[in-house]
């Protein structure tokens, strides 16, 4: 390549092979070193004693500047390997400016191809931007049900891999459901990665969702129903019974009373939390972010709105008498202004499990989980002759396959279709 150098590049430089003995002598009034071997390579050093490494070259018919890196960050020899490959670039038509973009986007790509970088600098904030919701959950539980994918690129993660996890999580006894959704998250993180131009393709299309039984719903039979309102009763009865005898405990020491509930409906949340479950199909969430705001006694209907719906939209559900009547006696029972369920120091309640499973006992419950509520509550109106798109539409599905799994019906109540043909 003839290459013609510019005044400047002579002007008070010091002309010597770059190397780490010439870079190590090299003083701030030298300003410059000219490597005498290769055209164009040097080096220059800053007033407060920084090196850097250049390489002069013509593209074009103009003469540019290219820098290749600091010192200590590179060593002497690095750049000249740098300068060889910008040198032969420069030959070949090629600016080695632009090569210098795409080696910075690569580079870029380069930190970003572990499930775990990826995760971390692109894709968490995304996704719970998405899915404010249940985002940050969904990736806490990516991360816990996956350890071994974390570290791997994310080119590696194929099918065959993804398969072998499966097996793995299957004789951990983690339900079909649940790994379906775990692997959702998983493939839509690879999607994502390929639309972001962090890796050409993945294969999880190829790994098929697991069967689950729909049809097995978990709901609560009339005796079992029964057994819960009376099991209620009974611990209404006895919470503020027990409230009497403390009050009458701390009198008589002179100790303060605790607020009365002799008056009251209820003694606690759990009662009326119950109902509403369980005539409104609400799901746990919901319910615990709902505010008085959102309970509309005049037109007797309740909002979830977007952003507390899984869905991500909003819906209301009318109340019927039973739903109605439990929170307009919890209004008057509770002293919160907002939250329908306080918890401590003015926020809503988190958790009630301990209550709840204590119920289930009283009732002699088995094998349910407050989340059957929303099932118990769907059954009843299919068993009501209710249509599933009305269905869909209270319970808040998104599509309506999630419904179907409700369009069983009780033995009872299929022994009653099957006798009007009889």
């Amino acid at each position: 390549m003839k290459f013609t150098r510019s005044a400047t590049y002579f002007e008070m430089a010091i002309k010597k092979k770059i190397s780490n003995a010439a870079i190590s002598s090299l003083k701030i009034e030298d300003k410059r070193i000219n490597d005498t071997e290769l055209p164009g390579f040097h080096a220059r050093i800053s007033p407060k004693g920084k090196i850097t490494y250049f390489l002069y070259y013509r593209h074009n018919g103009k003469q540019q500047n290219v820098k290749l890196g600091t010192h200590p960050e590179i060593t002497p020899a690095q750049s000249r390997d740098a300068a060889k490959a910008a040198s032969a670039s420069s030959v070949q038509g090629v600016d080695p400016h632009e090569h210098k973009k795409v080696l910075k986007a690569q580079e870029r790509r380069s930190k970003l191809t572990t499930l775990e970088a990826f995760l971390e600098l692109q894709f968490t904030s995304w996704y719970c931007a998405q899915y404010p919701k249940s985002g940050d959950r969904e990736i806490k539980n990516l991360k816990k049900n996956f350890p071994t994918l974390l570290p791997m690129q994310l080119k590696d993660i194929t099918a065959a891999v993804v398969e072998r996890r499966r097996a793995e999580m299957l004789k951990e006894n983690s339900s079909n459901s649940t790994i379906n959704r775990r692997f959702t998250t998983l493939k839509s993180v690879m999607s994502r990665a390929v639309e972001w131009d962090i890796i050409e393709k993945h294969d999880l299309k190829k790994v098929k969702m697991l069967r689950v039984d729909n049809t097995l719903v978990r709901y609560l039979s009339f005796e079992e129903e029964e057994a819960l309102k009376r099991a209620m009763s009974a611990r209404n009865y006895r919470i503020k019974k027990d409230r009497k005898n403390g009050n009458k405990h701390r009198s008589d020491r002179g100790y303060p009373l605790l607020p009365d509930l002799s008056n009251r409906t209820y003694g606690d949340h759990i009662e009326p939390l119950v109902i509403v479950a369980m005539n409104t199909g609400m799901r746990k969430g919901e319910l615990l972010s709902l505010t008085w705001a959102d309970v509309n006694f005049e037109r007797e209907f309740v909002t979830v709105k977007a952003v507390n719906a899984k869905s991500g939209k909003a819906r209301h559900i009318p109340l019927n008498q039973k739903a109605k009547s439990a929170l307009l006696n919890w209004k008057l029972d509770c002293d919160s202004v907002r939250w329908v369920f306080e918890g401590e120091n003015g926020q809503p309640l988190t958790d009630f499990k301990k209550a709840w499973v204590a119920l289930l006992d009283a009732a002699k419950i088995t094998d349910f989980h407050f989340h059957d509520l929303r099932h118990h509550f769907a059954s009843k109106l299919v068993m009501a002759g209710v249509d599933s798109n009305t269905t869909r539409e209270l319970l808040g599905h998104g599509s309506s396959n999630m419904t179907l799994r409700y369009a069983h019906l009780a033995p009872e109540h299929k022994a009653k279709a099957v006798n009007l043909i009889g």
